[in-house]
């Protein structure tokens, strides 16, 4: 969980860098990549761990 919320940050940072600083458009499509690949993370992690859970 740490792992996906560092990622978060460092997505939030990078887009708002990217909108601020003319000619940084590319720091906008990093910090998009970086959010979609952290929200895959979430998503295969829950997927995982729900998988281990024993039925009662």
């Amino acid at each position: 969980m740490v792992l996906f919320l560092v990622v978060l940050v460092v997505a939030i940072v990078l887009g708002i860098i990217g909108v601020a600083v003319e000619g940084m458009l590319y720091l906008l499509s990093i910090g998009v990549l970086l959010l979609l690949a952290g929200m895959a993370y979430l998503a295969v992690r829950s997927a995982l761990r729900s998988r281990r859970r024993p039925a009662r």
